[in-house]
């Protein structure tokens, strides 16, 4: 099976990496900028898992150059998105491959499915606690990682059975779901309550698990959350959003959200992708999310990076 991260960042570099160290046919589409990093440092992974390094990654910075492919896997930031689906396109159209997208929130698979069509775009998500250091290198920083991912379409069964046995080669989880859709949902649910907080307070998790007042604004956000999934068909019991909500004090109390991580970096954040999107579906409902709204309005004048250093 021949897979294509679209990105190297934290996210993509890690759980690529992980396949390449165990001897999966990997490569990678990065912009110019990344290419030329990569070629220099290698692909360099710093982990509790273990560390990896590889300095001869197969890049490519065209579509012109990819003529086959079984599974692109698309690892970039919601803000990358539109820019990312048409390149998407060219090449599920050329290859036939599948596009197995690891973003948060929900509006992308919609838009993906109109560009690709719809049995081609399974559903999943990551779940990992990574960064780059200014040389590009991935550091992992809690032991666990993991991608979740299932069949949104009868078709999507044997690609899936092809990724669900990468799973017991590499240093990190590669988990089929069969109620996919739920458990985006739930990661949806999670992290806009946590990359909301975190990055509004500009703190880390400790600080909503210890202060009340705190707690009580993230679990709000995942109540409005469940809500709207219930109105998007997808039901969770009070015991699951218990769960939810609890899970963030379950968290060490220097862990973070990207979006944090980005926001201290200054660099663009996606809350119109993941706060935006839960406003937008809600309006489709006639649904009032007050707490994400307000959320939303104290990290707008971060989306495009530190407002003081733009040009």
């Amino acid at each position: 099976m021949k897979v294509l991260f679209h990105g190297a960042g934290a996210l993509g570099g890690y759980f690529g990496g992980r396949m390449l160290e165990a001897g999966y046919n990997v490569s990678y589409l990065v912009r110019e900028r990344r290419a030329e990093q990569l070629r220099k440092e290698g692909l360099k992974i710093h982990s509790p898992a273990g560390d990896y390094e590889n300095k001869e990654v197969k890049l490519y910075t065209s579509t012109e150059e990819i003529e086959e492919m079984d599974l692109i896997i698309l690892a970039v930031k919601g803000y990358h998105l539109q820019q990312a689906i048409p390149q998407i396109k060219v090449i599920a159209q050329r290859t036939g491959a599948f596009v197995l997208p690891l973003l948060n929130g929900m509006e992308h698979i919609q838009q993906l499915r109109e560009a690709v069509g719809i049995e081609k775009v399974l559903g999943g998500f990551a779940s990992i606690i990574a960064t780059l250091n200014d040389k590009g290198h991935v550091i992992h920083s809690n032991k666990g990682s993991a991608i979740k991912f299932g069949a949104l379409h009868e078709a999507q069964v044997g690609i899936c059975e092809k990724l669900e046995e990468i799973n017991h080669d590499i240093q990190a989880a590669i988990l089929r779901e069969d109620d996919i859709l739920k458990h985006m949902w739930k990661k949806y649910i999670f992290i806009t309550a946590f990359s909301g907080v975190t990055s509004a307070t500009k703190l880390p998790a400790g600080f909503i698990a210890n202060i009340e007042a705190t707690y009580r604004v993230a679990r709000n956000v995942v109540l409005e959350m469940s809500q709207l999934a219930g109105k998007e068909g997808i039901s969770f019991s009070e015991e699951e959003v218990d769960k939810i909500v609890s899970s963030m004090r379950g968290l060490a109390k220097e862990a973070t959200s990207s979006m944090h991580q980005d926001l201290r970096k200054g660099l663009p954040i996606e809350v119109e992708h993941l706060h935006g999107g839960a406003l937008r579906m809600a309006a489709k409902h006639d649904l009032q999310l007050p707490v994400i709204e307000t959320l939303y309005g104290l990290l707008k004048p971060y989306e495009n990076g530190e407002p003081n250093n733009r040009q």
